[in-house]
């Protein structure tokens, strides 16, 4: 690409906005040039506006940057939500009536009839539903959504056996600290310890998979049908997501047929060789204590899931662990390969 296309983060000071910050950093095909967050930071300096979280130091290149209010009219035509879910409704509408393409990390959306919930390598055929979202709401923005950060553990995880017929599965999510945000769960609650509630988490999951893993036929969404049970954990690490994950099907493949299913998915993102596309999305290791939080999770730069530990159930067929990176395959990194897809799709032009 001959020049970079310039792109906003709402919620910019917020963790969730300090990642896509440094997820934006040096993309070949995005630049940040334009910070939203709340009035009590408008007008100041973003390195004035927030304290960084994150490891490292905050990016230079959006350090000197002039955040303003969530409010359309400076901020370039695509933006980045990271709002939280009390004001994401509202003010991401309004960014989209005022023609701006908003890709959202925020939950207000997520399952609304003419939005997609995206995970590329599974439903691009979803972005299809485009049209129909902008001739309903009479504006010529757009809205597109990517999941919570323990449905994409699940969804990646499961998309490469929906051949052999899904038809129940349970998850238990052990879900990392910093899915919490800053400063997130109290010390004395969640060290040597697990919580075994997040509230709406379980809820999230099970429905977000189905419309996920689901078609897209004649201009809607259509759910898979199969079911789904999530128990969620909050437990100490401090990044990675680690579901263990036990599924039913309605064929019976041998567990080396799995395991070489994981091992060829492949989605969009790696046919177009998207910048933010992990080469091998669905990675599977072998080894009887894989994949770990600590060890596995930053691979890839955080945009694979990895999973192991396929074995029978005595009571749905297999079970196996899979882990994933919530803040960048979860969050930020989700929504910028989101917006990838759409460029490749002529959705940003």
């Amino acid at each position: 690409m001959s020049a970079k296309i310039p792109v906003g983060v709402l919620g910019a000071t917020g963790m969730v906005g300090q990642h896509f910050l440094r997820f934006l950093a040096n993309h070949p095909w995005f630049e940040v040039t334009w910070a939203g967050a709340s009035d009590r930071s408008a007008g100041k300096k973003f390195r004035d506006a927030t304290s960084w979280r994150l490891d490292g130091v905050m990016p230079e290149s959006v350090a000197g940057l002039t955040v303003e209010e969530c409010k359309p009219g400076n901020a370039p035509k695509l933006v980045f939500s990271a709002t939280d879910a009390s004001v994401a409704t509202e003010i991401e509408q309004a960014f989209a009536g005022a023609e701006h393409v908003v890709v959202s990390n925020s939950r207000n959306h997520r399952m609304e009839s003419d939005v997609a919930l995206l995970v590329p390598e599974i439903n691009a055929d979803h972005l299809a539903i485009a049209a129909a979202q902008r001739a309903r709401r009479g504006w010529k923005g757009l809205i597109v959504t990517n999941p919570n950060c323990s449905t994409v553990v699940l969804t990646m995880a499961l998309a490469p056996l929906r051949q052999f017929g899904i038809t129940r599965t349970v998850v238990t999510t052990m879900q990392a600290i910093s899915g919490a945000g800053y400063p997130g769960v109290s010390s004395m609650d969640i060290n040597a310890n697990v919580v075994p509630f997040i509230g709406g988490e379980e809820e999230k999951v099970e429905i977000e998979t189905q419309k996920i893993l689901g078609g897209f036929e004649q201009g809607a969404f259509v759910p898979h049908p199969m079911r789904v049970s999530a128990h969620c954990n909050r437990v100490p690490v401090l990044d990675g997501h680690t579901a263990t994950i036990s599924v039913e099907l309605s064929s019976e493949p041998p567990e080396q047929e799995l395991i070489a299913a994981f091992a060829a998915f492949r989605g969009v993102p790696q046919e177009r060789n998207l910048p933010s596309a992990p080469a091998v999305p669905v990675i599977y290791m072998p080894e009887k204590d894989r994949p770990q939080p600590r060890r596995d999770v930053e691979r890839e730069r955080g945009m694979a899931v990895f999973c192991g530990r396929l074995r029978t159930c005595p009571v749905f067929g297999y079970k196996f662990i899979a882990l994933g990176h919530n803040t960048v395959r979860g969050a930020a990194g989700a929504a910028v390969l989101n917006a990838e897809l759409m460029k490749t799709e002529g959705l940003l032009d």
